[in-house]
């Protein structure tokens, strides 16, 4: 005998591919879902070490504990040379209160961060950490790096 040839739809009662089409997916697919966070981790990798303040300074070593932070800390450095940065701006020793007055959110309570470089000069940083503590501020730190035994 010979095969029949037919436009039915294989059995189906002549509707074919019309009734596969309106049905329902009800499988999720994560390939995309898994591709975005992948590439999300490689952004946060990369920008990570980036967020940090950006002025070259090289931190004596102690043996303090890490402080607590909850909120970013405003930071003031000194580098080798005795120039004053605020966060990453340059400013004279002069103007380091009124500035921390211009941008403190949290007022004599915000949370102030010295960091000076090892071969700073010394009268150098106090002479900044002196005048912010004169200035009324309270929650004033230095900034050190652990030792390494």
């Amino acid at each position: 005998m010979g095969m029949s040839v037919g436009t039915g739809g294989g059995g189906r009662g002549g509707r074919g591919r019309r009734g596969r089409r309106n049905t329902l997916m009800s499988e999720i697919n994560v390939t995309p879902f898994v591709d975005v966070m992948l590439v999300l981790l490689i952004i946060f990798m990369v920008a990570a070490p980036l967020l940090t303040v950006g002025v070259p300074i090289d931190l004596p070593e102690t043996q303090a504990r890490p402080m607590n932070a909850d909120t970013q800390p405003i930071t003031v450095s000194v580098n080798d040379k005795g120039q004053v940065y605020l966060q990453e701006t340059e400013i004279a020793v002069d103007e380091v209160v009124p500035r921390l007055e211009a941008i403190a959110k949290t007022g004599y309570e915000e949370r102030i961060y010295v960091r000076g470089d090892k071969t700073a000069d010394y009268g150098t940083v106090m002479q900044v950490m002196a005048r912010i503590s004169a200035a009324g501020y309270k929650n004033l730190g230095l900034v050190t790096l652990q030792e390494q035994d």
